[in-house]
C-alpha cells in the first residue's frame, strides 16, 4: 500500500469547490503537485487564493466532461485522480440538471481513462445521497437505497449511483485502480453563503439577524462532518488498496431544528426559527455506519460540533456583508 506522498502528483477535479479546495491544500502539505481542475461553474477560484503562489500548484480552468479531457493535463505523470467534479448543493444541482448528469457519467468516463492512462489510484467523490430517504438506519455500504428516479433530486442521486457503476466496471474491464467513497454532510469554511445546504444557510441567517429557516418541523436528522475529518477520509482511502465504497461522515446525529439552535447559540444571534415547506424527497434520517472505515481505513471524525461551528462561523462572519448575502 502506497503512502499518498508516494503517489507524487495528483489531479483534483473539482478542486476550486469546498472540499475539493481543501484537499488540494492537504495534497499539497503531504508534498505532492497538486492540479487543481475546474470549470468554475459552481466553484470559486478564490478558494484556491492561498495555494496559487505555492511550489507544486497548478490550476487549470477545464471542463472534465470535455471531448480530449485525459490527452492534454500538463505536469503529469499522475499517481492519484481525486475525482470531485460536480454540482453539490441543491441550489447547483437544480439549477444545473443535465450538467450534473453529464458530469457523473462523461466527466466520471473522462478521468477514468486519464487514471487508467497514467496507472494512477482515482477515488471518486460520491455521495451519502445514493442511499435516499433511507429505510436502513444507520446506513451501511451494503445497503442499496430507496432512492425516487424522477424525483426533484434525482439528477445529483442519480449521476453519482450511475459514477459508482462506472467505477465499477471500469475497474472490472481494465483493471483501474479504482475506488468509491460515499461523503455524507460536510461543512465548513468556504461554503457559498447562498448554496442552500443547512449550515451555511444558518449560519448566514443568524449573522443577519434573520429569521432561520426550518424545514419542516425540523425532526429530520442529518449527521455533519467538519471539512478536515472528511478530507483525511478521501486521503485515507486514496492511500489504501481498498476499492470501496467506504463511508465518510459524522457519527453524531441531530435534528436540523437542534442545528439551528445551536447557530443561534454560537453565534449569539436574537434570531428567531421560522418554519418552512419541506421540499420533496428530503431524507427523514442519516446518518452513516463508519465501521469499515474505522476498521479498515482507521479513520473516524475528530472534530467536535463546538470546535467545528466555531471555526465555521468565525470564517463566514470574516467574510464581507455583500458576499454574505444569499445568491446562487
Amino acid at each position: 500500500m502506497a503512502t499518498v506522498r508516494e503517489l507524487r502528483r495528483a489531479v483534483v477535479t473539482g478542486g476550486a469547490g469546498f472540499i475539493g479546495s481543501h484537499l488540494c491544500e492537504r495534497l499539497l502539505d503531504e508534498g505532492l503537485e497538486v492540479l487543481a481542475v475546474d470549470n468554475l461553474v459552481s466553484g470559486d477560484r478564490a478558494n484556491l487564493a492561498e495555494l496559487e503562489g505555492r511550489p507544486g500548484f497548478r490550476f487549470l480552468e477545464r471542463d472534465v466532461c470535455a471531448e480530449g479531457f485525459a490527452d492534454a493535463l500538463p505536469g503529469g505523470p499522475f499517481g492519484l485522480v481525486m475525482h470531485l467534479a460536480c454540482p453539490a448543493s441543491p441550489a447547483d444541482y437544480l439549477r444545473l440538471p443535465l450538467e450534473t448528469l453529464e458530469t457523473g457519467s462523461s466527466g466520471t468516463r473522462n478521468a477514468l481513462e486519464l487514471a487508467h492512462r497514467h496507472g494512477a489510484r482515482l477515488v471518486l467523490a460520491s455521495t451519502s445521497e445514493v442511499y435516499g430517504d433511507p429505510q436502513e438506519h444507520p446506513q451501511r455500504e451494503t445497503y442499496w437505497g430507496h432512492v425516487n428516479p424522477v424525483g426533484p433530486r434525482s439528477v445529483y442521486d442519480e449521476a453519482k449511483r450511475f459514477a459508482e457503476a462506472l467505477v465499477t466496471a471500469h475497474r472490472g474491464t481494465h483493471g483501474t485502480d479504482a475506488a468509491i467513497v460515499r461523503i455524507f454532510n460536510t461543512y465548513g469554511p468556504r461554503m457559498r453563503p447562498g448554496d442552500g445546504r443547512a449550515v451555511p444557510t444558518f449560519v448566514r441567517q443568524a449573522l443577519a439577524g434573520e429569521p432561520l429557516t426550518v424545514a419542516g418541523d425540523g425532526s429530520q436528522t442529518r449527521s455533519l462532518c467538519y471539512v478536515d475529518d472528511t478530507v483525511e477520509g478521501l486521503l485515507a482511502l486514496a492511500a489504501s488498496g481498498l476499492p470501496g465504497p467506504v463511508n465518510v461522515g459524522g457519527d453524531e446525529e441531530i435534528t436540523i431544528l437542534e442545528l439551528a439552535q445551536r447557530v443561534i447559540a454560537l453565534t449569539g444571534s436574537r434570531s428567531k426559527i421560522a418554519h418552512i415547506e419541506l421540499p420533496g424527497d428530503d431524507p427523514v434520517r442519516r446518518k452513516p455506519d463508519i465501521t469499515r472505515a474505522r476498521e479498515q481505513l482507521g479513520w473516524a471524525p475528530r472534530t467536535g460540533w463546538a470546535t467545528g461551528l466555531k471555526r465555521t462561523v468565525s470564517w463566514f462572519a470574516e467574510l464581507p456583508e455583500a458576499v454574505r448575502a444569499p445568491r446562487p
